[in-house]
């Protein structure tokens, strides 16, 4: 692949990815993160896939970079869940204390 094409769609990727997130309303981000695991999943297996195909240096840096990205972007999502999840559990509540007879 040329490495002008490659940097090119790797720019324009960037470029939709934020202006997409950015119309997003901060009460919808947390359950659209949740819900997009899968989506961050496919982007992983897709900059292993970069990876693998690359033959210079600057592309095993370019390759390098997906991945930690694509990876913090599966992580922090499964963190954005599980917190989201906690917030819907049902706190436990102290045993009343019994009154003194007397």
């Amino acid at each position: 692949m040329n490495i002008d094409l490659a940097f090119t769609i790797f720019a324009l990727a960037i470029l939709c990815g934020f202006a997409v997130i950015s119309k997003v309303p901060a009460t919808l981000h947390t359950p659209l993160m949740s819900g997009a695991n899968s989506i961050h999943g496919i982007v992983l297996v897709g900059a292993m896939i970069i990876a693998v195909l690359a033959d210079n240096p600057l592309d095993y840096v370019i390759a390098f970079l997906a991945v930690a990205f694509a990876t913090l972007n599966v992580v922090g999502g499964y963190v954005v869940t599980d917190r989201m999840l906690q917030m819907f559990k049902r706190k436990p509540t102290a045993p009343k204390a019994e009154k003194a007879e007397g």
